[in-house]
């Protein structure tokens, strides 16, 4: 008796908290002027090619939803999606592609895929792509490829041995000033020589990210890839959608810019309508992931 009840709070308690976190956000759909549902946008994938989610790394609810749009994107399409992501580098694509194949070990995978500190954030993500047989791309650069970058600019990218080059997106890359300049000093602060290297640190991830997407869709054509970023990277359709576009130009992309705001009650959505084609704005008094 003591077991069934307990199972009945269990069962009540997941429904309340499936339901507050459904109450703890709120879609616009710029284009449309309205408020909309996860369902309408992947409705408007059946003409796209990729999404972008620009995510807040710490927000629970913008996780909760990666994983739902993800779910529904595979029901919607089954076997056409993919899931890129920043959080993993192009050099352990192999090891993430053991696991997704269960042949590895989580243990492993986390730790020689050098996954982030917050892994279990995107975990359900893609433990979903494994159960359900969807590839996912390791889509960032490598650490020692961006601090050396850090160091001493794009340049140094040139004088890496040949075989570095399965790992790194064609250069030169593009550093044009502009909005993006303007968005990155203004985050940092002042421009400078050691903020311009930060910024082609910036550019180098950005032209990964993209390069990552591009050569996965020009040998998996028609497959929907749902790649997830920090939304620095991808809103106003800067950065990684700005560098796609160039490798890509063919693609239909749709982005999305998620994170908590202090007017979740009342948004203004005109203040953000130039973030992307979505605006999800989470409720601030969620528990941050970390």
């Amino acid at each position: 008796m003591k077991y069934f009840l307990l199972v009945i709070a269990m069962t009540l308690a997941i429904g309340l908290n499936a339901q507050d976190t459904g109450n703890r956000y709120k879609i616009y759909d710029v284009k449309k002027q309205k408020l909309i549902t996860v369902d309408d946008i992947v409705a408007e994938m059946k003409n796209a090619d990729v999404l972008f989610f620009g995510e807040e790394h710490n927000d629970s609810i913008g996780h909760s939803l990666e994983t739902e749009i993800f779910k529904k994107l595979n029901h919607a399409y089954p076997e056409r999606v993919a899931l890129s992501m920043e959080m993993f580098h192009t050099d352990i694509q192999p090891v993430v592609n053991e696991y997704l194949a269960d042949v590895i070990s989580e243990k492993n995978f986390i730790k020689e895929g050098r996954a982030w500190e917050n892994y279990n954030d995107y975990k359900p993500l893609v433990e979903y792509a494994k159960t359900n047989k969807l590839q996912v791309i390791a889509a960032n650069a490598a650490a020692r490829y961006s601090n050396a970058v850090t160091k001493n600019g794009l340049a140094v990218l040139n004088n890496f041995p040949k075989t570095s080059s399965n790992f790194l997106p064609p250069l030169s890359i593009d550093t044009a000033t502009g909005r993006y300049y303007e968005k990155f000093t203004g985050l940092l602060g002042g421009h400078g020589m050691g903020t311009m290297k930060v910024y082609q640190t910036q550019n180098f991830w950005d032209a990964t990210m993209a390069w990552s997407i591009s050569k996965f869709n020009q040998v998996n054509k028609g497959i929907k890839i749902f790649h997830l970023n920090g939304r620095f990277h991808s809103d106003e359709k800067l950065g990684t959608i700005a560098k796609l576009r160039q490798y890509s130009p063919q693609l239909k992309i749709l982005n999305i810019s998620a994170f908590a705001d202090e007017g979740f009650e009342k948004p203004e959505w005109n203040k953000f309508s130039g973030l992307g084609d979505y605006i999800i704005i989470t409720d601030p008094t969620a528990k941050r992931s970390y």
